[in-house]
Protein backbone atom coordinates (compact mmCIF):
# COMPACT_ATOMS: atom_id res chain seq x y z
CA UNK A 1 0.00 0.00 0.00
CA UNK A 2 1.47 3.34 -1.11
CA UNK A 3 1.27 5.86 1.74
CA UNK A 4 4.25 8.01 0.79
CA UNK A 5 3.15 9.89 -2.29
CA UNK A 6 5.39 11.10 -5.12
CA UNK A 7 6.40 14.32 -6.84
CA UNK A 8 3.24 14.19 -8.94
CA UNK A 9 0.66 12.48 -6.72
CA UNK A 10 -0.39 12.34 -3.06
CA UNK A 11 -0.45 8.89 -1.42
CA UNK A 12 -2.82 6.48 -3.15
CA UNK A 13 -6.05 5.95 -1.23
CA UNK A 14 -8.30 3.90 -3.51
CA UNK A 15 -8.29 0.73 -5.57
CA UNK A 16 -8.30 2.78 -8.80
CA UNK A 17 -5.33 4.97 -7.89
CA UNK A 18 -2.64 2.42 -8.73
CA UNK A 19 -3.86 1.91 -12.29
CA UNK A 20 -4.12 5.65 -12.91
CA UNK A 21 -0.62 6.19 -11.54
CA UNK A 22 0.86 3.38 -13.64
CA UNK A 23 -0.66 4.75 -16.85
CA UNK A 24 0.55 8.25 -16.02
CA UNK A 25 4.12 7.12 -15.41
CA UNK A 26 4.14 5.02 -18.59
CA UNK A 27 3.15 8.10 -20.62
CA UNK A 28 5.60 10.27 -18.68
CA UNK A 29 8.65 8.04 -19.18
CA UNK A 30 7.80 7.17 -22.78
CA UNK A 31 7.52 10.89 -23.52
CA UNK A 32 10.77 11.59 -21.67
CA UNK A 33 12.67 8.92 -23.64
CA UNK A 34 11.30 10.11 -27.00
CA UNK A 35 12.06 13.71 -26.04
CA UNK A 36 15.66 12.78 -25.18
CA UNK A 37 16.09 10.88 -28.48
CA UNK A 38 14.70 13.72 -30.59
CA UNK A 39 16.70 16.44 -28.82
CA UNK A 40 19.86 14.29 -28.78
CA UNK A 41 19.67 13.57 -32.51
CA UNK A 42 18.90 17.22 -33.23
CA UNK A 43 22.02 18.36 -31.37
CA UNK A 44 24.09 15.63 -33.07
CA UNK A 45 22.93 16.64 -36.56
CA UNK A 46 23.52 20.32 -35.83
CA UNK A 47 27.13 19.59 -34.92
CA UNK A 48 27.80 16.84 -37.46
CA UNK A 49 26.31 18.60 -40.44
CA UNK A 50 27.02 22.22 -39.61
CA UNK A 51 27.97 24.46 -42.53
CA UNK A 52 31.62 24.18 -43.62
CA UNK A 53 33.73 25.57 -46.44
CA UNK A 54 32.79 24.15 -49.87
CA UNK A 55 34.64 20.93 -50.60
CA UNK A 56 33.25 20.21 -54.01
CA UNK A 57 30.41 17.89 -54.86
CA UNK A 58 27.77 17.34 -52.16
CA UNK A 59 25.19 14.61 -52.11
CA UNK A 60 22.60 13.06 -49.83
CA UNK A 61 19.71 10.60 -49.72
CA UNK A 62 16.18 11.87 -50.15
CA UNK A 63 14.75 9.30 -47.67
CA UNK A 64 15.51 6.30 -45.48
CA UNK A 65 12.76 3.66 -45.59
CA UNK A 66 13.83 1.80 -42.44
CA UNK A 67 14.05 5.03 -40.44
CA UNK A 68 10.65 6.23 -41.69
CA UNK A 69 9.00 2.92 -40.79
CA UNK A 70 10.60 3.04 -37.34
CA UNK A 71 9.50 6.57 -36.45
CA UNK A 72 5.98 5.75 -37.66
CA UNK A 73 5.63 2.33 -36.06
CA UNK A 74 7.02 3.14 -32.60
CA UNK A 75 4.62 6.08 -31.85
CA UNK A 76 1.72 4.07 -33.31
CA UNK A 77 2.41 1.15 -30.96
CA UNK A 78 2.76 3.52 -28.00
CA UNK A 79 -0.54 5.23 -28.85
CA UNK A 80 -2.33 1.87 -29.12
CA UNK A 81 -0.92 0.80 -25.75
CA UNK A 82 -2.09 4.04 -24.11
CA UNK A 83 -5.52 3.76 -25.77
CA UNK A 84 -6.16 0.17 -24.64
CA UNK A 85 -4.75 0.80 -21.17
CA UNK A 86 -6.66 4.06 -20.76
CA UNK A 87 -9.92 2.57 -22.05
CA UNK A 88 -9.71 -0.33 -19.59
CA UNK A 89 -9.03 2.10 -16.73
CA UNK A 90 -11.92 4.34 -17.87
CA UNK A 91 -14.33 1.39 -17.92
CA UNK A 92 -13.26 0.38 -14.40
CA UNK A 93 -13.82 3.94 -13.19
CA UNK A 94 -17.29 4.27 -14.76
CA UNK A 95 -18.83 0.81 -14.18
CA UNK A 96 -20.01 0.78 -10.56
CA UNK A 97 -19.87 -2.55 -8.67
CA UNK A 98 -23.29 -3.98 -7.93
CA UNK A 99 -22.76 -4.13 -4.18
CA UNK A 100 -21.70 -0.47 -3.89
CA UNK A 101 -23.11 1.73 -1.13
CA UNK A 102 -24.98 4.63 -2.79
CA UNK A 103 -24.53 8.15 -1.44
CA UNK A 104 -26.42 11.09 -2.96
CA UNK A 105 -24.17 14.12 -3.48
CA UNK A 106 -25.65 17.60 -3.90
CA UNK A 107 -23.42 20.50 -4.86
CA UNK A 108 -24.43 24.14 -4.49
CA UNK A 109 -22.79 27.47 -3.84
CA UNK A 110 -20.59 26.84 -1.93
CA UNK A 111 -20.79 23.53 -0.11
CA UNK A 112 -21.47 19.82 -0.53
CA UNK A 113 -24.31 17.80 0.98
CA UNK A 114 -24.12 14.02 1.31
CA UNK A 115 -27.28 11.93 1.86
CA UNK A 116 -26.99 8.32 3.00
CA UNK A 117 -29.40 5.41 2.43
CA UNK A 118 -30.84 5.51 5.96
CA UNK A 119 -31.79 9.21 5.69
CA UNK A 120 -28.74 10.59 7.49
CA UNK A 121 -26.88 13.44 5.85
CA UNK A 122 -23.73 15.47 6.31
CA UNK A 123 -22.35 18.70 4.92
CA UNK A 124 -18.79 19.09 3.65
CA UNK A 125 -17.76 15.71 5.06
CA UNK A 126 -18.37 12.49 3.19
CA UNK A 127 -18.10 9.55 5.58
CA UNK A 128 -17.36 6.22 3.91
CA UNK A 129 -16.43 2.70 5.05
CA UNK A 130 -13.00 1.33 4.17
CA UNK A 131 -12.66 -1.58 1.70
CA UNK A 132 -16.20 -1.14 0.41
CA UNK A 133 -17.28 0.33 -2.96
CA UNK A 134 -19.13 3.64 -2.65
CA UNK A 135 -21.24 4.99 -5.51
CA UNK A 136 -21.72 8.75 -5.72
CA UNK A 137 -24.93 9.85 -7.43
CA UNK A 138 -24.34 13.56 -7.98
CA UNK A 139 -26.28 16.64 -9.08
CA UNK A 140 -26.06 20.41 -8.69
CA UNK A 141 -28.69 22.87 -7.50
CA UNK A 142 -27.25 25.82 -9.39
CA UNK A 143 -24.17 25.86 -11.67
CA UNK A 144 -21.61 23.29 -12.80
CA UNK A 145 -19.33 22.04 -10.04
CA UNK A 146 -16.70 19.30 -10.16
CA UNK A 147 -15.88 16.80 -7.41
CA UNK A 148 -12.18 15.95 -7.11
CA UNK A 149 -10.44 13.75 -4.53
CA UNK A 150 -6.70 13.69 -5.38
CA UNK A 151 -5.85 10.69 -3.16
CA UNK A 152 -8.51 8.61 -4.93
CA UNK A 153 -7.57 9.89 -8.44
CA UNK A 154 -11.29 10.60 -8.80
CA UNK A 155 -12.78 13.58 -10.61
CA UNK A 156 -16.26 14.05 -12.08
CA UNK A 157 -18.33 17.07 -13.11
CA UNK A 158 -21.52 17.71 -11.13
CA UNK A 159 -24.23 19.17 -13.34
CA UNK A 160 -27.57 20.90 -12.78
CA UNK A 161 -30.77 19.18 -13.94
CA UNK A 162 -29.15 15.77 -14.40
CA UNK A 163 -27.21 13.08 -12.55
CA UNK A 164 -23.58 12.10 -12.96
CA UNK A 165 -22.09 8.98 -11.37
CA UNK A 166 -18.67 7.96 -10.12
CA UNK A 167 -17.40 5.55 -7.48
CA UNK A 168 -14.42 4.68 -5.32
CA UNK A 169 -13.24 2.04 -2.89
CA UNK A 170 -10.96 3.43 -0.20
CA UNK A 171 -8.08 1.18 0.79
CA UNK A 172 -7.14 2.76 4.11
CA UNK A 173 -8.79 4.79 6.88
CA UNK A 174 -8.02 8.48 7.06
CA UNK A 175 -9.20 11.93 6.08
CA UNK A 176 -8.77 13.07 2.49
CA UNK A 177 -9.27 16.45 0.82
CA UNK A 178 -12.23 17.00 -1.51
CA UNK A 179 -12.22 20.00 -3.86
CA UNK A 180 -14.50 21.68 -6.36
CA UNK A 181 -12.44 22.08 -9.55
CA UNK A 182 -14.96 23.98 -11.68
CA UNK A 183 -15.08 27.74 -11.08
CA UNK A 184 -18.52 28.37 -9.58
CA UNK A 185 -18.46 31.95 -8.30
CA UNK A 186 -16.89 34.09 -5.62
CA UNK A 187 -16.85 31.33 -3.00
CA UNK A 188 -15.31 28.70 -5.30
CA UNK A 189 -11.96 28.57 -3.47
CA UNK A 190 -13.77 28.01 -0.16
CA UNK A 191 -15.87 25.09 -1.43
CA UNK A 192 -13.74 22.60 0.46
CA UNK A 193 -14.76 19.29 1.99
CA UNK A 194 -13.31 16.10 3.44
CA UNK A 195 -13.73 12.40 2.82
CA UNK A 196 -13.50 10.59 6.13
CA UNK A 197 -12.83 6.87 5.66
CA UNK A 198 -13.62 4.75 8.70
CA UNK A 199 -14.13 1.13 9.65
CA UNK A 200 -17.50 -0.57 9.09
CA UNK A 201 -18.24 -0.33 12.82
CA UNK A 202 -17.48 3.39 12.94
CA UNK A 203 -19.55 3.94 9.80
CA UNK A 204 -22.53 2.18 11.35
CA UNK A 205 -22.13 4.33 14.47
CA UNK A 206 -22.01 7.46 12.33
CA UNK A 207 -25.26 6.55 10.58
CA UNK A 208 -26.92 5.85 13.92
CA UNK A 209 -25.76 9.07 15.55
CA UNK A 210 -26.27 11.55 12.72
CA UNK A 211 -29.32 13.75 12.62
CA UNK A 212 -29.78 15.51 15.92
CA UNK A 213 -28.27 17.08 19.03
CA UNK A 214 -26.11 15.03 21.35
CA UNK A 215 -27.11 14.00 24.84
CA UNK A 216 -27.33 17.05 27.10
CA UNK A 217 -26.59 19.44 24.22
CA UNK A 218 -28.55 22.71 24.41
CA UNK A 219 -30.33 24.08 21.30
CA UNK A 220 -27.83 26.95 21.13
CA UNK A 221 -24.85 24.57 21.31
CA UNK A 222 -26.42 22.37 18.67
CA UNK A 223 -26.99 25.46 16.51
CA UNK A 224 -23.36 26.43 17.02
CA UNK A 225 -22.35 23.01 15.72
CA UNK A 226 -24.72 23.34 12.76
CA UNK A 227 -23.17 26.72 11.94
CA UNK A 228 -20.01 24.84 10.95
CA UNK A 229 -21.33 21.44 9.86
CA UNK A 230 -23.97 22.96 7.56
CA UNK A 231 -21.44 25.40 6.07
CA UNK A 232 -23.14 28.56 7.36
CA UNK A 233 -19.64 29.80 8.18
CA UNK A 234 -18.83 29.80 4.46
CA UNK A 235 -20.86 32.99 4.00
CA UNK A 236 -21.65 34.37 7.48
CA UNK A 237 -19.02 35.45 10.01
CA UNK A 238 -19.34 35.87 13.77
CA UNK A 239 -16.87 38.73 14.13
CA UNK A 240 -18.88 41.60 12.63
CA UNK A 241 -17.19 41.52 9.22
CA UNK A 242 -19.57 40.95 6.30
CA UNK A 243 -18.73 38.15 3.90
CA UNK A 244 -20.87 36.80 1.06
CA UNK A 245 -23.77 37.28 3.47
CA UNK A 246 -24.38 39.50 6.52
CA UNK A 247 -22.45 38.78 9.69
CA UNK A 248 -24.30 37.03 12.49
CA UNK A 249 -22.67 39.15 15.16
CA UNK A 250 -25.42 41.25 16.73
CA UNK A 251 -27.89 40.07 14.09
CA UNK A 252 -30.74 39.21 16.46
CA UNK A 253 -33.26 42.05 16.77
CA UNK A 254 -31.38 44.24 14.30
CA UNK A 255 -33.35 46.35 11.85
CA UNK A 256 -32.11 45.40 8.39
CA UNK A 257 -32.51 47.35 5.16
CA UNK A 258 -33.67 45.24 2.21
CA UNK A 259 -32.91 45.57 -1.49
CA UNK A 260 -36.48 46.72 -2.04
CA UNK A 261 -35.93 49.72 0.23
CA UNK A 262 -38.09 48.28 3.00
CA UNK A 263 -36.87 47.39 6.49
CA UNK A 264 -37.29 44.22 8.52
CA UNK A 265 -36.57 43.34 12.13
CA UNK A 266 -34.57 40.12 12.47
CA UNK A 267 -36.74 37.72 14.44
CA UNK A 268 -37.62 34.01 14.35
CA UNK A 269 -39.90 34.32 11.34
CA UNK A 270 -37.39 36.30 9.28
CA UNK A 271 -34.56 33.84 10.01
CA UNK A 272 -36.75 30.87 9.13
CA UNK A 273 -37.83 32.53 5.89
CA UNK A 274 -34.21 33.39 5.04
CA UNK A 275 -33.20 29.75 5.49
CA UNK A 276 -36.03 28.23 3.46
CA UNK A 277 -36.73 31.06 0.96
CA UNK A 278 -33.51 33.09 0.86
CA UNK A 279 -34.51 35.10 -2.22
CA UNK A 280 -37.75 36.39 -0.67
CA UNK A 281 -36.21 39.32 1.25
CA UNK A 282 -32.55 40.00 0.47
CA UNK A 283 -30.50 42.33 2.66
CA UNK A 284 -29.36 45.51 0.94
CA UNK A 285 -25.75 45.43 -0.22
CA UNK A 286 -25.63 41.66 -0.76
CA UNK A 287 -26.21 39.50 -3.82
CA UNK A 288 -29.13 37.01 -3.85
CA UNK A 289 -26.85 33.98 -4.01
CA UNK A 290 -27.83 32.03 -0.89
CA UNK A 291 -29.32 28.60 -1.73
CA UNK A 292 -32.39 27.22 -0.04
CA UNK A 293 -31.93 24.74 2.78
CA UNK A 294 -35.29 23.06 2.22
CA UNK A 295 -34.79 19.32 2.56
CA UNK A 296 -31.41 19.85 4.25
CA UNK A 297 -32.37 21.40 7.58
CA UNK A 298 -35.22 20.10 9.69
CA UNK A 299 -37.46 22.30 11.84
CA UNK A 300 -35.36 21.25 14.84
CA UNK A 301 -32.20 22.34 13.02
CA UNK A 302 -33.69 25.74 12.16
CA UNK A 303 -34.83 26.24 15.75
CA UNK A 304 -31.31 25.43 16.93
CA UNK A 305 -29.78 27.97 14.53
CA UNK A 306 -32.21 30.59 15.76
CA UNK A 307 -31.23 29.78 19.35
CA UNK A 308 -27.57 30.15 18.44
CA UNK A 309 -28.15 33.52 16.72
CA UNK A 310 -30.03 34.71 19.80
CA UNK A 311 -27.28 33.53 22.16
CA UNK A 312 -24.31 35.60 23.44
CA UNK A 313 -22.01 33.45 21.28
CA UNK A 314 -22.89 35.51 18.21
CA UNK A 315 -20.98 38.42 19.72
CA UNK A 316 -17.91 36.32 20.51
CA UNK A 317 -15.31 36.81 17.77
CA UNK A 318 -13.45 33.65 18.83
CA UNK A 319 -16.37 31.56 17.61
CA UNK A 320 -15.76 32.73 14.09
CA UNK A 321 -12.78 30.49 13.75
CA UNK A 322 -14.63 27.29 14.59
Amino acid sequence: MDTTGTLFFPPAGSTLAGEVDSLFYFIFWASAVLFAIVIGLTVFFIIRYRRRRPTGTTYGRDHNLALEITWTAVPTVLILIVFVWGFRAYMRMTIVPRDALEVKVTAQKWFWTFDYPNGANSVNELVAPVDRPVKLLMSSRDVIHSLFVPDFRMKMDVLPNRYSVTWFEATRPGTFNLFCTEYCGTGHSEMLAKVKVVSEREFAEFLASTGGPGAGESPADYGRRLYTSRACNTCHTLDGKPNVGPTWQGLWGRREALQTGDFVTVDENYIRESVLEPQARVTAGFQPVMPTYQGILTDRDIDALIAFIKSPDTTNSEAAGE
